[in-house]
């Protein structure tokens, strides 16, 4: 029986090419239909075995649960070129000026990006699209030559040459997804998936998925490895050789027929993969001779539910540009790019910061991103510094800068350097960027929430590739560089807002921390405030009626303004401060603040009449599950809260029920792992399988107070 695909895009013309591409390379053993969001016709999709879904088909994610099951199995078209596009594209001259033309400006910034990453860097491109106006600062004067992926009809009026290099096919990932997720396998080893890979510009793929991948796959594996553009050696938990891919045949000499199967350090005395596989943590790159050659290796082990499967080898030719770049990198970190705090230097003995502190220790040996949360003022800069200097990477270089307080193509040449005479003004010989000083060591990223969108697909390819490329330039540089990023504001409003990318969101979320504002850190304020009044030299104390005061005031400048106000105080001359002595701002501010609690507490007080007695609950517990509580969670607490009201049980099946109801995009998978967090939080009582579960006491007022909390606000 025919496996059924469907393909979901925004442009239906987009969607049958798609349709078509798919049709050809699946064959007789596939039906595929297309529909798009654009023309509505969606709205008639049949349930198929895989959803191939565009990046612009749905605007809203909640919108794809309208069509596609919970419980489908949905693949993302990611788009790439042929490799024929690339080799002619990369015959333009030197520095010509082009337009390329998409469907929107947004898209044609992507394709450009692209487009760069593949080394089509010659071409000085301007984003052009259907929403393009000339009035929008976009200089036509000069330019006679337009590429376009098929939008021909966008093109303005009185362009010289056009180039259409037709519609970006899918990239192969994309096509070995859909065949795995259909138990197509076999169709990976046939000759059309083999000339349609081979006909694709490289892109490096996830070699430890691969490596998952080939517990099924087998002999099928290599096929993936010949992808990628290093040379990989992989051994199994035995430590026998399973992989050798081409590239790793030309660096090492020995041909993958004659080494697979034998033990790894048996063949290749150089590479520790038995070390590697013990300590269960990577070996970090380092330069070998292997014949008359300088190969850079690496060695990683491949983990899976805490339990060593293999590991691999990456090889790199170590070429003079790289020598070159090491040997700079050491001499800037001479130049004093360090961290200059240490977790000691973090003064505050409340609970909510020894406990920031505690986690931060554990975090700063891992080598996951970690995203510092806390409103301005509250230090995240020097806990990023003392993230760094708890670290395995405290002997490499510290470098911060704040992302938000640059314009956008300062910030990339910043970020990434650039080479000589990519732009006016530009130094010669090239500059390097903050990501080469900072090689082997730790970049703090401040107030990441203002990055612009292109800035942010540039700084994803860096999270999962770990290289760059200097603007203006054609060399891929790799970069060994831990993130640890800061924000002010609330990344989830900001993804959901279409502002912040989602995938970049999950990539600098994997550890966040909370840094405690001032006002609940209690007796801190008046150990900050005696380091303050050391470095200022001020000589004062505080009356009770002051210290009252500061321990109830909202400090909305944190550590920052309690600076200040201790400066200020330093100069009153008075040596008992009152609060006639405070600054009017600070009184001002302090009084307003006041008002709307006391407003809120009061509106508070009104609306809980009528509900169950309103007994506070544990603020940590309450602002922990506020965080970690997404629509999702309140939707399967609100199931869980209506059911104890209609005193009965329910289920995962009434939940799933509900949810597709509603569209809300739910899977059984989801609502079993909420409903346990909520059993850990004690607001659930679940029982196994599929009996019913009841809300606790705590979780009904959990419920109630979030439904309170959110009249309060309105």
């Amino acid at each position: 029986m025919k496996k059924k695909i469907a393909v979901i895009t925004l442009i239906p013309r987009s969607g049958e090419y798609y349709r078509a591409l798919v049709q050809e390379l699946f064959g007789e053993l596939v039906q595929v239909r297309a529909y798009s969001t654009g023309d509505r016709s969606v709205e008639r999709i049949v349930p198929s075995d895989l959803y191939l879904v565009s990046t612009d088909a749905f605007r809203f994610s909640e919108n794809a649960g309208r069509y596609v099951p919970a419980d489908g199995q949905v693949v993302e078209i990611q788009l790439t070129y042929r490799k024929k596009v690339i080799q002619e594209l990369k015959k333009i001259p030197e520095g010509t000026r082009a337009l390329f033309v998409n469907v929107t400006r947004q898209m044609a910034r992507e394709a450009i990006t692209q487009l760069e990453q593949l080394g089509v860097t010659q071409i000085r491109f301007e984003p052009y699209g259907g929403d393009s106006l000339e009035t929008d600062g976009l200089i036509l004067d000069g330019i006679h030559l337009a590429v376009t992926p098929d939008e021909s009809g966008l093109v303005p009026a009185g362009m010289e040459q056009i180039i259409n290099i037709g519609h970006r096919p899918c990239d192969p990932i994309t096509m070995i997804e859909a065949a795995l997720r259909l138990e197509l396998d076999e169709l990976l080893e046939g000759k059309p998936f083999l000339n349609y890979m081979k006909s694709m510009a490289a892109k490096n793929y996830s070699f430890d998925q691969m490596l998952l991948r080939s517990r099924r796959l087998e002999s099928r594996f290599d096929i993936l490895l010949e992808s990628l553009d290093e040379g990989m050696i992989g051994v199994n938990e035995k430590e026998e050789i399973i992989a050798c891919n081409r590239k790793a045949a030309d660096i090492t000499g020995r041909e993958p027929g004659q080494v697979l199967g034998k033990q790894g350090e048996a063949v290749f005395p150089y590479i520790p993969f038995g070390s590697c596989m013990k300590s269960r943590v990577p070996v970090p790159s380092s330069l070998i001779r292997i014949g008359s050659a300088n190969i850079n290796m690496a060695v990683v082990p491949v983990m899976f539910r805490g339990e060593c499967l293999g590991a691999f080898a990456i090889l790199q030719r170590f070429n003079e540009l790289e020598k070159r770049q090491n040997e700079l990198r050491s001499q800037l970190l001479k130049k004093g790019y360090c961290a200059k705090y240490r977790f000691e230097d973090v003064i505050g003995n409340s609970a909510p910061v020894r406990r920031t502190k505690a986690i931060l220790r554990r975090m700063a040996v891992t080598e996951s991103p970690v995203l510092l949360i806390g409103e301005t003022g509250t230090g995240k800069e020097l806990f990023a510094h003392a993230v760094h200097q708890a670290s395995g990477r405290s002997r490499g270089p510290f470098v911060a800068i704040n992302v938000a307080a640059m314009p956008e193509n300062l910030l990339e040449s910043e970020l990434f350097g650039y080479e000589e005479g990519a732009f006016t003004g530009a130094r010669k010989g090239g500059r390097p960027g903050l990501f080469e000083f900072a090689h082997k060591g730790t970049l703090f990223l401040d107030e990441v929430e203002g990055m612009s969108q292109a800035m942010q697909v540039k700084l994803l390819r860096v999270l999962q590739e770990q290289e760059i490329m200097r603007v203006g330039g054609n060399q891929i540089i790799h970069v060994d560089v831990r993130i640890v990023a800061a924000t002010n504001e609330s990344l989830e409003e900001r993804v959901e807002e279409g502002s912040f990318r989602r995938d970049l969101y999950y990539r600098l979320n994997a550890l966040p921390v909370l840094i405690p504002p001032l006002r609940e850190r209690g007796d801190d304020i008046f150990l900050l405030m005696d380091h303050f009044k050391k470095r200022t030299g001020g000589e004062f104390f505080l009356s009770e009626e002051v210290r009252c005061l500061f321990l109830n005031y909202r400090w909305p400048g944190n550590i920052r303004e309690l600076q200040n106000v201790v400066d200020y105080l330093s100069f009153t001359g008075s040596e008992v401060i009152g609060s006639e002595d405070l600054p009017p701002t600070f009184m001002g501010l302090g009084a307003r603040k006041r008002t709307e609690a006391e407003e809120k507490e009061k509106k508070k007080t009104e609306l809980c009449r009528g509900m169950e007695a309103y007994v506070p609950l544990d603020r940590e517990m309450m602002e922990k599950i506020r965080r970690e509580a997404g629509p999702e969670f309140w939707f399967v607490l609100e199931q869980l809260y209506q059911a104890s009201a209609e005193n009965r049980l329910i289920g995962r099946d009434g939940i799933l029920k509900a949810a597709r109801e509603r569209h809300i995009p739910l899977s059984q998978r989801d609502i079993r792992r909420i409903l346990g967090r909520m059993s850990e939080l004690e607001l659930a009582s679940v029982k196994k399988g599929r009996g019913g579960s009841r809300i606790t006491a705590s979780g009904r007022q959990v419920w109630q107070m979030n439904q309170l909390e959110q009249k309060v606000d309105e």
